[in-house]
């Protein structure tokens, strides 16, 4: 049976879906209201999140999880020392949408995306010869980028299936042309200036992962996204909040790809003056592989840290027709990954 027929069939159990009990929160939207972390605390969370055992796990155990998340007192502390419930929390917030209480697919789930987006800067960093093997390893990562902003993005608002798929193939077109530029003018320009050639891919890589974040995500600044207070009650939906979601994003992509493809040039360009490398020349496509790997190893779980999960916003500055009552000053929303 499928996950969805399994939601249907049995409204609640496996994923606690919003509209099976009254006034439902969902638990990973209470996580992180209530967990107002730091950079640090962050930073120290998604190392967990990120872990590559959690594309793995399975239906059953998120059920499991879940379920105890929903019925245990003690897991509606997020900060309770059971290791049970740290261990549920893990595999909750590491697998399920906050908006939707739907599974993230195992290849979208945040812990997949260094495994497959490493190697693949890594090529679209290389200088290549060929049309094919230049615009290939662009339209891979493009792609694969515009699949995790959208399934990872809010998913507050109503949106038709083909508004989604014609957003996500402007975003890797876009992204993928942006991708290749510097690529073809070396191609046919022969640049020669050793830290030109280094930094113009640099700068269209992130010019092209902010394009893929924006284009992919922009439906949230049209329709608007859903603004919570404290509780988790949603007052409306705000174009305003939205905005902010995307940039902050956005702003969180330009660091990492700017970072984790700035680094491995730096580290390339003096290995290359080295008697080693004179030595074996074929070393520096090591080296260069293990410091993208590494640079967003590292860069990931700190630019996903960089804003909250759940952002603030004050609440006189979001639209006027946003009229719920409340006593809140802050109100919330869901940023996406």
């Amino acid at each position: 049976m499928s996950l969805e027929q399994e939601e249907e069939t049995q409204p609640g159990r496996l994923l606690g879906r919003r509209d099976a009990v009254p006034a439902f929160i969902e638990p990973n939207v209470r996580f992180w209201i209530t967990e107002r972390q730091s950079f640090i605390r962050r930073f120290l969370q998604w190392t967990e999140l990120l872990d590559p055992t959690n594309v793995f796990i399975s239906v059953e155990s998120i059920e499991n999880s879940r379920q105890l998340l929903c019925t245990n007192e003690d897991a509606s502390s997020p900060a309770s020392a059971d290791q049970r419930i740290q261990e549920a929390w893990k595999r909750s917030l590491a697998t399920v949408h906050p908006d939707s209480s739907n599974l993230i697919p195992k290849l979208f789930r945040p812990a997949a995306f260094l495994p497959f987006n490493g190697p693949t800067v890594f090529l679209s960093m290389t200088p290549l010869k060929g049309i094919k093997s230049v615009i290939l390893p662009q339209v891979f990562l493009c792609a694969y980028m515009a699949a995790f902003n959208s399934i990872n993005g809010n998913r507050s608002y109503t949106c038709k299936p083909l508004e989604r798929s014609l957003l996500m193939a402007g975003a890797v077109a876009s992204s993928t042309f942006l991708g290749v530029i510097p690529q073809f003018v070396q191609m046919k320009y022969g640049l020669t200036g050793p830290w030109i050639k280094r930094l113009l891919p640099v700068i269209f890589l992130v010019q092209a992962s902010g394009m893929n974040v924006y284009m992919s995500r922009s439906l949230e600044s049209i329709k608007g996204i859903a603004v919570m207070d404290k509780e988790g009650n949603v007052l409306g939906h705000s174009r305003i909040a939205g905005t902010k979601a995307v940039r902050e994003t956005l702003a969180s992509r330009i660091v990492l790809f700017g970072t984790s493809a700035l680094i491995p040039e730096v580290f390339t360009y003096f290995f290359k003056r080295t008697q080693y490398f004179r030595k074996n020349p074929g070393s520096l496509w090591i080296l260069k592989l293990s410091c993208t790997v590494l640079a967003m190893g590292l860069m990931v779980p700190f630019s996903f840290s960089i804003f909250p999960q759940i952002g603030q916003i004050q609440y006189c500055s979001l639209e006027e027709k946003i009229q719920s009552p409340t006593e809140e000053t802050e109100i919330f929303y869901h940023r996406g990954v």
